[in-house]
């Protein structure tokens, strides 16, 4: 067995024999800080942006749903080619595992080529299409004409992020993010207002940062027991893409409906509320993803565990695992309902001290609140149902939150309850994904075998 061989059978091991109070922390914290991280860059732009005006705010969040496209074309990728790795792995099949790879990264890279030419060919119509009012559109241009520029980085970046987390290396996946962002908190400020460059400046340096967590995390894939991306591993061949599409169509779906969501949304609010809801839902959407992608990073540590383990044919480890993150993370939003629900004002104040702002943003974070605690059961159980490939139902469980039940909601309460309805559509959404999830995950648990396969 040749020393790169030798290396990821060690891996193998440790992932499907480390007791599991073990292994999740270990796997999950790095997962967890990573998505915290991708979710940061927005943030980030938000709070300096937020300094300058309500519009120019609002302008950013009117592009929030163009950057869910290019996360939504790196996750279709990055997990479909993922879940594919990790089970090749576990099953020993090293050399598929490395052609997915490259397979992975060189088709959300093309990807992201003909979103950003398609983009910059129609930016205006692009800007109003997304819900940009005549008083925000400038803005929104400026921003938004950049942050396409990125566009092949930024879908190949989670790619690559996925793919690691994948093979069981979440903590050097972490690092290349954690880099980004930490050169993005400090380009920001240098650009918009030590240059002059305003809201174009915060694209610039998200962009920026993006492309150099990319080299990190590309040069990742060659250190250790990781799978080395190479352009002459790739095969698009049937087999290989449609194990793409079916690790990854739930994540695309996801986070496609995000983003139309997001668009009717800015619409809605724009109309019912003007600048200060679009400005305020913004704010709001991009807090509950901060707070949301802590639950999904933990729920990311969780899918290696199923897949390398099922894999594997321990399926006594898969369902330990899944109890102990349903329990953790179902502890862990409960705390943040609660200090979200205390702490509304001041959340929303930190970004824009603006008073109409801060009073439609408040209670539309206190209802939010209450949803909270129980997503942790649907967020793990639809991580679960993509890991095994159970795409259907992955699909309807990660579009449940996003799409299938928001979109109906934002029409359906802001009709009979104006704006009001528009602040309890996401805590409806999320009510009514935990009620659909459980009768869902009682069949596919029932698939799984009750006794574990033994070792070839």
């Amino acid at each position: 067995m040749s020393t790169a061989q030798d290396a990821i059978e060690k891996r193998r091991i440790y992932m499907t024999t480390t007791p599991i109070n073990q292994l999740m922390p270990r796997l999950a914290v790095p997962s967890m800080i990573s998505m915290l991280v991708t979710n940061f860059y927005n943030m980030v732009d938000t709070f300096f942006v937020g300094q300058i005006s309500t519009q120019a705010t609002a302008a950013v969040g009117v592009v929030l749903p163009l950057m869910s496209i290019m996360q939504a074309f790196g996750f279709f990728c990055g997990h479909g080619s993922g879940n594919f790795i990790s089970m090749r792995l576990g099953s020993r099949k090293i050399d598929e595992a490395k052609t997915q790879a490259a397979n992975g990264f060189f088709l959300a890279f093309g990807l992201g080529i003909l979103l950003a030419v398609f983009g910059l060919t129609r930016v205006t119509w692009l800007a109003t299409r997304l819900g940009a009012t005549p008083t925000i559109v400038d803005d929104t241009i400026s921003y938004m004409a950049v942050i396409l520029i990125g566009a092949p980085f930024t879908t190949s970046q989670f790619v690559i992020n996925n793919q690691l987390r994948f093979e069981g290396s979440a903590t050097y996946a972490m690092v290349g993010l954690v880099t980004g962002a930490v050169i993005n908190i400090a380009l920001d400020p240098i650009l918009m207002f030590g240059f002059g460059m305003g809201v174009r400046g915060a694209a610039v340096a998200t962009v920026a940062s993006q492309i150099i967590s990319w080299t990190i995390l590309l040069i990742g894939t060659s250190r250790g027991p990781n799978i080395r991306i190479d352009i002459r591993n790739v095969k698009f061949n049937y087999y290989y893409l449609s194990h793409i599409f079916k690790g990854g169509f739930p994540s695309l779906a996801r986070q496609g409906l995000n983003s139309v969501s997001v668009i009717i949304m800015n619409h809605i609010a724009g109309t019912i509320g003007g600048d200060a809801a679009i400005a305020a839902m913004s704010i709001v959407g991009r807090f509950m993803m901060l707070c949301l992608s802590a639950l999904i990073g933990f729920g990311h540590g969780l899918q290696p565990v199923c897949t390398f383990n099922y894999g594997a044919g321990k399926y006594s480890r898969l369902r330990e695992a899944r109890k102990f993150c349903i329990k953790y993370g179902t502890v862990f939003m409960a705390c943040i309902s609660l200090v979200m629900f205390l702490f509304a004002p001041h959340i929303i104040a930190f970004f824009r001290d603006d008073p109409d702002v801060i009073a439609i943003g408040t209670k539309a974070l206190r209802f939010l609140s209450i949803s909270f605690p129980f997503a942790a059961y649907s967020m793990m159980n639809s991580m679960i149902c993509q890991a095994l490939n159970r795409s259907f139902r992955a699909t309807i469980l990660s579009t449940a939150r996003s799409g299938l039940f928001y979109i109906p909601a934002l029409y359906f309460l802001t009709k009979y309850l104006g704006l009001t309805g528009l602040e309890m559509s996401q805590m409806t959404a999320g009510l009514c994904t935990f009620l659909i999830t459980i009768p869902i995950m009682i069949t596919v648990m029932r698939e799984i075998p009750t006794e574990d396969r033994l070792e070839q």
